[in-house]
């Protein structure tokens, strides 16, 4: 059992210390929002993610997890303290903000006494960021005993508690020996499971994460540009990515056509490794293309609601469903419905909104709509539909209730929820596929 101290209580800290609490271990998580520390001390969670409420509630009631703002207290109780701050896109060049990273660390070195402790990187950083916290805490704590480790995070938004306890893999990037062995001791009731772990160099551990990311993103760029070509050639995309996802060397993830990605990881990330290659002098071309045409992707969407809707997008009233990013999340960070529905709005068309957690942030981007408390009050005389996020209740809607619901029977499906055949009497625009009328 281990101490452990989370600087940071945003979507990894608090998912990570809540299921290293699970674990067994001992986790003081520390933010510097004091509204925040006062709710999670009263079981009310920051964000949505499944599962995550019950098991820091259930932690708190143990004893095993604990929150304050008292960074000092904590390190001095603590040898392990990982750092989970925002490294957001820099705004003007790109690359990764590591400015909260770095705060974080001058704090740590205020505060480090003489005791050994593992600093562990677990927010996405560049390369060489592992050794510029070394620096920094050296150069204020020239005495103290510490080692900086990189152990980035592999967690998807909505499956993020089941990601964390059931790992395809455990990266670690430390350079010397008892710092591994510390986190070896850290992850035992997960290795002890059969889970892997796997040992590299910090900067290793950080191209690992940002290349796991690309990859993924260029999966789904990969899958929209075919199906732009199967829409004109006649195919069927969803038919094609079942096609080629039974090959095991290629797998169904990620195949799914759609607006784009977006989310708090994969927009900064690959734009954070294209700056990153570039100033090696190794750009990574496929990785830029997939920067351009996702941020093109949005645009494509707009000419097909426009051609859907015949070009007269004036004084129609759109019921919009799902506007978080993805499904199972309250998340809004760079959600492809941010700029379709701005858009659509200049265009002169009013939105209803629904989503099962849209609510939350939804209003402070989308201040010009209404939202509607469930998916038959925001289609009710609408002039049509537009489904933006695959959120599982949407797919009871059926051909009947758009009918019903409807003042126009028009469903433009972004993320392919139906079956063509299921929306008879429905005209239907999907991705990838032959419309319906």
């Amino acid at each position: 059992m281990k101490n452990v101290c989370m600087v940071g209580t945003g979507y990894v800290g608090l998912v990570s210390g809540a299921c290293f609490a699970h674990l067994g271990h001992n986790v003081i998580c520390v933010d510097n929002n004091r509204e925040r520390i006062k709710n999670l001390k009263k079981g009310i969670m920051p964000i949505y993610e499944k599962d995550l409420a019950a098991i820091v509630q259930n932690a708190y009631k143990a004893g095993r997890i604990n929150f304050t703002t008292d960074l000092g207290k904590a390190i001095e109780k603590c040898q392990i303290i990982f750092i989970t701050v925002g490294t957001p896109a820099d705004k003007e060049t790109g690359e990764a903000d590591l400015s909260c990273v770095f705060a974080v660390a001058k704090d740590i070195a205020k505060n480090i006494k003489n005791e050994y402790k593992a600093v562990v990187l677990k927010s996405t950083v560049p390369i060489g960021t592992a050794e510029a916290v070394e620096n920094i805490i050296k150069t204020a704590a020239a005495k103290a005993k510490f080692s900086v480790v990189s152990n980035p995070e592999f967690l998807r938004e909505g499956f993020a508690v089941s990601d964390f306890l059931k790992p395809e893999r455990i990266v670690i990037g430390a350079s010397d020996g008892k710092s591994l062995k510390i986190m070896r001791a850290l992850y035992k009731p997960l290795t002890d499971k059969g889970y892997p772990l796997l040992h590299t160099c910090p900067a290793t551990a950080n191209m690992i994460k940002y290349a796991s990311n690309s990859f993924l993103a260029m999966k789904i760029m990969f899958i929209n540009e075919l199906a732009d070509m199967c829409e004109k050639a006649g195919a069927d995309v969803q038919d094609v990515a079942k096609g080629i996802g039974l090959d095991s060397r290629i797998g169904h993830k990620f195949l799914n056509p759609g607006p784009g990605f977006g989310g708090s990881c994969f927009p900064k990330d690959t734009l954070a490794l294209d700056r990153m290659a570039k100033q090696y002098g190794a750009p990574l071309k496929l990785v830029e293309t997939t920067i351009a045409e996702n941020n093109a992707r949005r645009f494509k969407m707009l000419a097909k609601i426009e051609n859907a809707f015949e070009g007269k997008l004036r004084g129609k009233k759109i019921a919009v469903l799902g506007v978080t990013f993805k499904a199972e999340t309250d998340d809004m960070r760079d959600s492809p419905s941010i700029g379709i529905l701005s858009q659509l709005h200049l265009s002169g068309v009013s939105l209803v909104i629904y989503d099962p957690q849209g609510k939350k942030h939804g209003p402070q981007f989308f201040p010009y709509a209404k939202f509607a408390n469930s998916a038959p009050r925001a289609l009710k005389g609408a002039d049509g539909a537009l489904i933006l996020t695959e959120w599982p209740e949407f797919k009871k809607i059926t051909a009947r209730d758009y009918k019903k619901l409807l003042k126009t029977p028009l469903v433009v499906d972004l993320r392919n929820m139906y079956s063509p055949a299921d929306m008879t009497g429905v005209t239907y625009h999907s991705v990838g596929r032959k419309p319906v009328k």
